[in-house]
């Protein structure tokens, strides 16, 4: 399969995707973020200075789900139905696992949704927790599975190079 994003000039062109049919599509996206002791106990409690770190992240990602078509130059604007953003605790590694869950019926997918959720939810943790740790390390975003759309569904299963944690697989 050829670059889909180019025209016979080589030149970048957004997708032309007029003659899809819509379907229902899913796609969930992963990251984890890696702190020291102090900001992990502050998230968990509660006490991080600028306020709830895991619900402004929540709204965080699901923002930037919602405008990746204006982060990302050739994704296309969509109708986004459905956007969840979780946050998993995992203190046996000092780190915080996020998942991103988008849905939409469109002619495209929303992977690219996804994983912009997904890493704008752990830049908004980084931005809320930098005064106590400028040290921490965003990492693993990886799309974990999708469905819908010609190519059908896709889960990835592939383990990350020097992941601390394997990737849940959902």
């Amino acid at each position: 399969m050829g670059f889909t994003h180019f025209d016979e000039k080589g030149k970048a062109v957004m997708v032309d995707v007029s003659d899809k049919k819509e379907t229902a599509r899913e796609a969930v996206a992963q990251g984890r973020i890696f702190v020291n002791r102090e900001v992990f106990q502050a998230i968990r409690e509660g006490t991080a200075a600028k306020g709830d770190v895991l619900g402004v992240a929540t709204t965080a990602g699901i923002m930037g789900a919602k405008r990746t078509s204006e982060l990302i130059p050739m994704c296309h604007i969509l109708p986004i139905t459905n956007c969840r953003v979780n946050f998993e605790l995992e203190p046996e590694h000092c780190s915080v696992l996020c998942t991103c869950t988008v849905k939409v019926t469109g002619k495209t997918g929303v992977e690219m949704e996804a994983l912009t959720g997904v890493s704008v939810a752990l830049l908004t943790v980084y931005d809320m927790c930098k005064a106590m740790d400028k040290t921490m390390e965003i990492g693993e975003i990886c799309l974990v599975k999708k469905t819908g759309g010609k190519s059908g569904d896709v889960h990835n299963e592939v383990r990350r190079a020097g992941a601390e944690k394997e990737i849940k697989i959902l």
